[in-house]
């Protein structure tokens, strides 16, 4: 059996924690503290991580960490990125403007960009249907990236364990 880490990010309330909580086997350790912040309709907000854990069917375990959403806690976001196996970027489509939150994640994590692979998972389409996704792909292009974007409801196991089956799979493909 090995272990792996996959980091899941973005901002506050696109969907980390309940992300994990959707696929992890054990109840997810989160750290949570009172919303301080009134731009955001959030009782709580996580302040540390949050972490949880998925054996896939090969055995290897999965370790999922969930950062911080504020870009004043990008020092746990540097911390949690050591080791990882790759990115998950969570947004929010009804938030006021989701293609400036992405590039706050793709400057955060740039020199990790540079090597692990990265999967966007874009929520709240339903109800938020603008920017599409191609506003997002184009969005990458022009910061130099190309990874998947996939529409995502964090609150469905099938759309996170998608996420992270393209996620392993820009791996696998990197592997051979």
């Amino acid at each position: 059996m090995r272990e792996h880490k996959i980091i899941l990010t973005g901002t506050m309330g696109a969907g980390k924690t309940t992300a994990i909580a959707a696929v992890s086997e054990t109840p997810p350790i989160v750290t949570d503290v009172v919303n301080n912040d009134r731009r955001v309709d959030k009782a709580l907000t996580t302040v540390g991580f949050d972490y949880g854990q998925l054996t896939l069917d090969n055995g290897d375990r999965i370790r999922l960490f969930g950062t911080p959403g504020q870009e004043r806690f990008r020092f746990v976001w540097q911390a949690l990125s050591s080791g990882a196996l790759g990115l998950i970027i969570l947004t929010d489509n009804s938030r006021p403007d989701p293609l400036a939150d992405l590039r706050v994640y793709l400057d955060g994590f740039a020199t990790e960009l540079s090597t692990l692979p990265c999967v966007v998972g874009v929520g709240r389409l339903e109800s938020h249907p603008h920017p599409e996704l191609q506003a997002y792909a184009d969005a990458l292009e022009q910061a130099g990236h190309v990874f998947p974007v996939l529409p995502v409801d964090v609150r469905q196991r099938e759309d996170v364990l998608l996420l992270m089956d393209v996620l392993l799979s820009q791996l696998e493909a990197d592997l051979a």
